[in-house]
């Protein structure tokens, strides 16, 4: 079989053109992700999924989405029901512990049921982002809450209902996004707090669930470990961090690099990544130049990136068997599911 490259693509539109197909063809990304503009009607994102697997030759080629529920949830009515935010979970949780984390588990199994009758194999959840006061609000009420550990139960939650549906779930944004003062996609912000602040706070619900398959960096300068790179081109982060502190072996990819938070031109950005020990560059917007640019500097996937790939896609299995219309009507118990 022909090597994938260390990246993850968009597209421009409901489906491929003649040159994104030949552009796939010969760059081979290892999977593809779908925002909004790409999404209209079912047969159409099965046909779009089918599409992009083709291109690659590749009929397990991953499909990414953000499908979160609040306002970051691609899929809206009637392709998916409207659901609550992170945010809205955690108040449940703060009042009812065990409802919190059953809903939790509930809204990230529908997910799945939403996903995969699309063939949509991946979604970027759970936000184990911490926010704290004064940051933007870019995660705002994305987050489940603002202390660690209620994040990683019900992050953890989220993840198993996605896994019991066959959809692997990608958590996001190691190390840690909720100190940024600044909204990633147009500017770079800079955390200042010390490492073991850091520790206590920010990264503990990714060491927490450190066993997850897939990982997304965050846009973020830490100045107490590197002062000049954001987590997503910064060695010293992925290294001693990520893998280190954190204990994370899974599959790390970065966040779009179509994003203002990262400088410089899209071949720079791609070799900088992979060269910070990062697996996988994500560009998202669709706009053929700058994926161009991204591909020219990817590397193929190979090595111990390959290795966290494969392990990622084995996870990717048959749903557990649950009734659907049963588990609806179970979370209707606790949140309106608007369709």
């Amino acid at each position: 079989m022909t090597e994938s490259k260390s990246i993850i693509l968009g597209c421009a539109g409901l489906s491929l053109i003649a040159e994104e197909i030949a552009f796939y063809r010969r760059e081979r990304p290892w999977g593809f992700i779908l925002f909004a503009r790409n999404v209209k009607e079912p047969e159409q994102i099965r046909d779009l999924v089918a599409q992009m697997r083709d291109s690659v030759g590749r009929p397990d080629a991953p499909v990414f989405i953000d499908q979160e529920g609040g306002r970051v949830q691609r899929l809206r009515p009637p392709l998916a029901p409207n659901y609550p935010a992170g945010g809205a979970l955690g108040a449940l949780y703060r009042n009812d512990r065990e409802a919190g984390l059953r809903a939790t588990w509930l809204l990230a199994r529908l997910h799945a049921f939403d996903l995969a009758r699309y063939g949509i194999t991946a979604d970027c959840l759970p936000v184990l982002d911490v926010p704290v006061e004064g940051a933007s609000d870019v995660i705002g009420a994305r987050a489940y809450g603002k202390d660690p550990e209620s994040v990683a139960a019900l992050g953890l939650a989220a993840a198993e209902g996605l896994l019991a549906g066959g959809v692997l779930p990608v958590m996001k944004h190691i190390p840690g996004h909720g100190r940024a003062v600044s909204d990633t996609h147009f500017e770079l912000p800079t955390v200042h707090e010390t490492l073991d602040e850091l520790r206590a706070h920010d990264f503990a619900p990714f060491k927490a669930l450190n066993h997850l398959p897939i990982a997304m960096t965050a846009h973020v300068i830490f100045s107490a470990v590197d002062p000049t790179a954001p987590a997503t081109t910064s060695r010293k982060v992925i290294e001693e961090i990520v893998r280190g502190e954190i204990g994370f072996d899974g599959l790390l990819v970065s966040d779009d690099t179509s994003m203002k938070a990262l400088s410089g031109d899209f071949p720079s950005k791609s070799a900088a990544i992979l060269a910070a020990g990062v697996d996988l560059v994500l560009h998202c917007n669709g706009v053929m130049e700058e994926m161009e640019g991204i591909a020219s500097r990817a590397t193929a996937l190979s090595g111990k990136s390959l290795e966290r790939a494969e392990k990622a896609l084995a996870m990717v299995k048959a749903g557990d068997g649950h009734d659907e219309a049963s588990l609806r009507a179970e979370f209707g118990q606790y949140f309106e599911a608007v369709a």
